[in-house]
């Protein structure tokens, strides 16, 4: 028997590695994967070049969505409708997608997992955001493609004004590959853009100061950093995602959830552990989410500790999810894995292409009508003989070849002159002509200008991309924290080592180990311990062990804790992290006072005093249950602030001084111990508007150093200060008038210590307190600081230099702008020094008056 030649033998290993290669990459190409430059699968792309094609605008009215489904499986997608009706609805979520493209009208489902509507009963139209993305279609910007059966083209890519694959994300599971690609926040995203353009060499440690991490429709807060910079310098991360949960009272409040976690499973997920025992402690959870937003109550049992719960369900729940980045999209139809730096770039490259090949559009359109233009200016010039000429001819052609051969005009240019209207013989007809031309040549110059200077193309890029944030950028929903996440490091593992803690005035803080110090001889040189960037210094620094806590105070009353391990580790260099991103704090709130404490001990207490003069001894151990977001330190009034606490043992003196110059020193044990939620008790009584400034404990081997606003300042000895009760309004601090103005801050200092002055202008000076002269209570003071008509001085801090044994000098780096008060002569003013010798010279009668008028 003859073989049939219409039969071809292969082998069927051969055959069948072919036919899954060509399927794979039918997958690959055609479904599964974004876009590198519009960020679109091909499904998406259809569904909106579809819609824009029916005219279904932003301002225009919806449509049913049975008809955008049609319109798309019938021209360009021949697969499953309800893949084209899923991908419509996607796009619809503002869940799903950080900005949806799609305005939907209907059921188009929920975060709890509830299906959209049938598409017979929804409606769509594109909003705003997707035709940015459709603009200059029409103009030539991409190429097209025959669609499945070669009736109609379909563009293989769209133009594009939006960084689409970092702004909304993709997912897909493609063969042997797969992508997932994080949401980002759009304001952040154009900002890298223009940063990469103008500096094309710029690597992704520095992109991240305008990409910091993913936004999610959702919100949510992403724990560490290690995984972002893993995922952008790599192409593939992971990072942990948390539940934004709060507590009050007895109760847990989750506001926001991890992206794609369906939050009616999850709810069903806690109550399932609360019923197998794995999470105690929760009596009822009920679900308040409305279209305000994401609600759900967790009530606890009575006398169960919240933040216990709370850690409880961020490790067996959906409240804490792990989230992993690839970075894979198609370049130049291949599967490639991106870096954030590379996925920039792709964008640029195209918006590169797209601009040019816009540009070369509008310039062949402008000189095809420019083109036109010269043929009737030539006309309306010679408008007689072109009248004579045609009424000669017989023909439509003979009047065309006439004109072609009498004014050497193109075929184009006789049409169009042939075609002219009578009513272009007007004169204000013909200027318009002359002016329209006028303006193509401009037009026509400057497109040329473009196309030679890809500068000029880079610019547009730049201007386009910064109205796209403009017109659609928000604020970030997802808080990125510091510290990282990792269920396996227990406290107990880490090793409780002595670390030195560093806070810098304007609240950066940073952990130094302890052996990083060598131990030097008296006299010896020392070493940098920190550095901090201008017009700041280290104001508190302190020996404390991994363990240790720090009860970080603040001006609305509340105390934070932190471990020291949690404080970022850094070296002696670094100038640490900032102090607000490691705590839960609400807005207007600010950490004015650090207590570190190894143990809690009853017999150690917390005084503390407002800005309006109440004060407040509490026990230690009143401190040692933490909750997440602080709880009671002090009970406020009104706009009162707590402007300070300092840890005593029960036997110490306070000073308490004001901005109108009085200060009352008194014994500690004359405020009794009150519980956490208590107001406290009156500390000096205050006239007028008078506010406490500052709060010092007493030490005798220190001087009080009180400042003003206008610049003046003074030392004190302690002494001076005479012992008396509580909640009187005290004696004279310093004597003020119109040419020292009012208190700003007192500090106990040492003869040894520096102190920076800091004014509101931001000018800073920096002196030895030695500097400073030491005199008596009623007097003025001395110039320390020569202020503008419209500066005052704001504050004053020491630099902290030594706090533990065999630490050395910690350097507080460079500070700018800062003046050497002894070097330019601005310390001390020969004529107030006189004056305040003056004031202290004795006069019976006014001692005996300033006495009267001090003492309460």
């Amino acid at each position: 028997m003859e073989p049939n030649p219409r039969i071809i033998t292969q082998m069927i290993e051969g055959e069948m590695k072919q036919a899954y290669v060509d399927y794979a990459m039918s997958v690959i190409v055609g479904r599964a994967l974004p876009d590198a430059r519009d960020g679109l699968k091909p499904v998406h792309r259809r569904i909106l070049y579809a819609m824009h094609d029916s005219g279904l605008f932003y301002n225009k009215p919806f449509k049913k969505s049975a008809h955008i489904v049609g319109k798309v499986l019938a021209e360009t997608h021949p697969h499953g409708d309800l893949s084209v009706y899923d991908a419509l609805v996607r796009m619809t979520q503002d869940f799903s997608l950080r900005y949806p493209l799609v305005q939907g009208q209907g059921n188009w489902g929920s975060i709890d997992g509830d299906s959209a509507a049938a598409y017979r009963y929804t409606e769509a139209r594109l909003n705003e955001m997707a035709q940015a993305m459709i603009a200059d279609i029409d103009k030539d910007t991409v190429d097209f493609q025959p669609n499945f059966d070669a009736s109609l083209k379909e563009p293989k890519v769209l133009p594009s004004k939006i960084p689409n694959l970092l702004v909304n994300g993709s997912t897909g599971i493609a063969v042997g590959m797969a992508t997932n690609i994080p949401t980002h926040n759009i304001s952040e995203v154009c900002a890298a853009v223009i940063h990469l353009i103008d500096n094309p060499n710029a690597e992704v440690e520095e992109l991240m100061q305008f990409v910091p991490g993913p936004d999610f429709p959702t919100g949510a807060t992403i724990a560490g950093r290690n995984g972002i910079l893993q995922a952008y310098k790599t192409g593939r991360g992971k990072v942990t995602v948390k539940a934004v949960a709060d507590i009050e009272d007895d109760r847990i409040i989750v506001s926001q959830i991890p992206y794609m976690v369906n939050k009616s499973m999850m709810i069903e997920e806690i109550a399932d552990h609360v019923r197998d025992k794995r999470i105690e402690g929760i009596r009822n959870i009920r679900d308040e989410s409305d279209r305000t937003g994401i609600r759900v109550v967790i009530e606890l049992k009575q006398g169960v500790e919240p933040q216990v719960v709370l850690n409880q369900l961020y490790m067996y729940s959906r409240l804490k999810t792990t989230f992993g980045i690839i970075f894979l999209a198609l370049v130049d139809g291949q599967p490639q894995l991106l870096t954030l730096r590379t996925a920039l770039q792709e964008f640029v490259k195209h918006r590169q292409i797209v601009v040019r090949r816009r540009t070369e559009y509008e310039l062949r359109i402008a000189q095809e009508r420019a083109h036109v233009l010269e043929g009737l200016i030539i006309a309306l010039d010679n408008i007689d003989d072109v009248v004579e000429g045609i009424r000669k001819s017989k023909a439509v052609a003979d009047a065309q070849n006439f004109l072609m051969m009498t004014f050497t005009l193109t075929d184009l240019q006789a049409k169009s002159i042939l075609e002219m209207r009578l009513q272009k013989l007007a004169s204000l007809e013909q200027q318009s002509i002359r002016d329209e031309h006028k303006e193509l040549m401009h037009k026509i110059l400057e497109y040329k200008t473009i196309l030679s200077s890809e500068e000029k193309i880079l610019q547009i890029i730049k201007h386009e991309t910064t109205e796209v944030a403009q017109k659609f950028g928000d604020k970030r929903k997802t808080v990125l924290m510091t510290t990282e996440e990792d269920d396996t490091i227990l406290e107990e593992l880490i090793e409780d080592k002595e670390s030195v803690v560093t806070v810098t005035h304007t609240g950066y803080v940073k952990r130094i180990p302890l052996d990083v110090y060598k131990q030097q001889r008296r006299g010896g040189k020392g070493i940098t311990g920190t550095e901090t960037k201008e017009e700041d210094w280290v104001e508190k620094l302190f020996v404390a062990h991994a363990h240790d806590y720090m009860l970080c105070f603040t001006n609305k009353g509340q105390v934070h804790w932190l471990k020291v391990y949690e404080v970022p580790e850094g070296s002696r260099y670094a100038k640490g992290k900032p102090l607000v991103n490691l705590l839960s704090l609400m807005e207007g709130e600010k950490v004015n006072a650090i207590v570190p404490v190894r143990i809690f001990e009853p017999t150690k207490f917390v005084f503390m005093a407002t800005r309006m003069g109440t004060v407040k001894k509490t026990s230690l151990e009143s401190f040692s249950r933490p909750r997440r977001g602080g709880i009671h330190a002090v009970t406020l009034d009104g706009a009162d602030e707590l402007i300070g606490a300092e840890m005593t043992d029960g036997t110490r003196q306070i000073i308490i001084a004001t901005r109108e110059g009085m200060a009352v020193r008194f014994d500690e044990n004359d405020v009794r111990p009150m519980g956490r939620t208590a107001g406290g008790v009156r500390g000096i009584r205050l006239k007028n508007k008078d506010i406490v400034v500052g709060m010092e404990v007493v030490d005798e081997k220190k001087t009080l150093l009180t400042v003003t606003d206008k610049g003046y300042g003074k030392r004190t000895e302690i002494g001076e200060y005479r012992l008396i009760n509580r909640g009187g309004s005290g004696v004279t601090n310093i004597h003020l008038t119109d040419k020292n103005g009012l208190v700003v801050g007192v500090k106990a200092v040492t003869q040894d210590d520096e102190l920076m002055f800091l004014s509101k202008n931001g000018i800073v000076i920096r002196t030895p307190a030695a500097g400073i002269s030491v005199i008596g209570r009623a007097t003025q003071g001395v110039r320390i600081m020569r202020l503008d008509e419209n500066d005052q001085l704001m504050a004053v801090e020491s630099i902290v230099k030594e706090d533990a044994k065999d630490l050395p000098e910690i350097n507080s780096g460079p500070v700018a702008p800062v003046v050497d008060a002894k070097k330019d002569d601005q310390l001390l003013d020969f004529d107030d020094e006189l004056e305040n010798i003056a004031q202290q010279i004795p006069d019976v009668t006014k001692n005996e008056k300033t006495d009267g008028d001090d003492f309460v």
